[in-house]
């Protein structure tokens, strides 16, 4: 990790044109936000964080059936089969969240897309995923996933102000308007770069044989059953 630079896709933008030299300096100045929420989720949970990167644009979703509704994904966990034919789960962090979230939000988020790496981890090691909607997206009408992710009280239980950002921000799925309402004016509305996504895109299929290749620690595995136990205790008896 330590030779992966996460803003490489941000330098390659701006020395391409792409990136005006003010938006450039302001990810750059603000990334060490999203350096001490990786560490303040690792602390937390006792694992690595998975890889992640910085899109240098903004992506929105779209949706042919209702052309007026858009909505921005400041991150998303994804599942990618490398040329080695190894799947990698991967956190994108768009540079909008970077350049203008405020410092509990993006660590909420960030927070967030753990929950989406290890709750896709433990299925895919349970071969339970074959074909299923990309985690990670923070603006959906209903949030269909929400029911479905590991419980943060268990989590990051020994951080509760990390837990009050997440339950504060994603009630039944992401929003802040004001952050969405300025994103919109600084970075759409001045044709900085972006990227669109029919809701319909945000489907993968993962090949059952690069699933069998999926590389987890076992200690990720043992995390992952002590936070699933809390969820199922929680639900059996009560377990706040």
């Amino acid at each position: 990790m330590s030779s992966f630079d996460p803003l490489y896709k941000v330098h390659d933008a701006f020395k391409a044109g792409q990136l005006p030299q003010k938006i450039y300096d302001l990810v750059v100045e603000r990334f060490p936000l999203v350096i001490e929420g990786i560490k303040r989720v690792e602390q937390a949970s006792g694992l690595k964080y998975p890889y992640y990167y910085v899109e240098p644009s903004l992506v929105v979703s779209t949706s042919a059936a209702e052309f007026a509704q858009m909505g921005i994904l400041f991150a998303r966990t994804i599942p990618v089969v490398g040329d080695d034919n190894l799947l990698r789960v991967v956190v994108q962090i768009t540079a909008p969240l970077v350049s203008y979230g405020l410092k509990g939000t993006i660590h909420a988020i960030l927070a967030h897309e753990f929950m989406h790496y290890l709750e896709l981890v433990s299925r895919i090691v349970k071969m339970k995923v074959i074909s299923d909607e990309v985690s990670g997206t923070l603006f959906e009408g209903t949030y269909a996933d929400s029911g479905r992710l590991l419980e943060e009280r268990a989590v990051f239980k020994s951080d509760q102000t990390l837990i009050r950002h997440i339950t504060t921000r994603f009630p039944e799925g992401f929003r802040d308007l004001k952050l969405e309402d300025k994103v919109l004016k600084m970075w759409m509305e001045k044709g900085l770069p972006t990227v669109k996504v029919p809701i319909d895109a945000n489907v993968i299929k993962i090949p059952i044989e690069a699933m069998a290749r999926l590389q987890v620690d076992q200690a990720v595995r043992d995390k992952i059953a002590e936070f699933e136990s809390t969820k199922l205790r929680k639900k059996k008896t009560g377990y706040v």
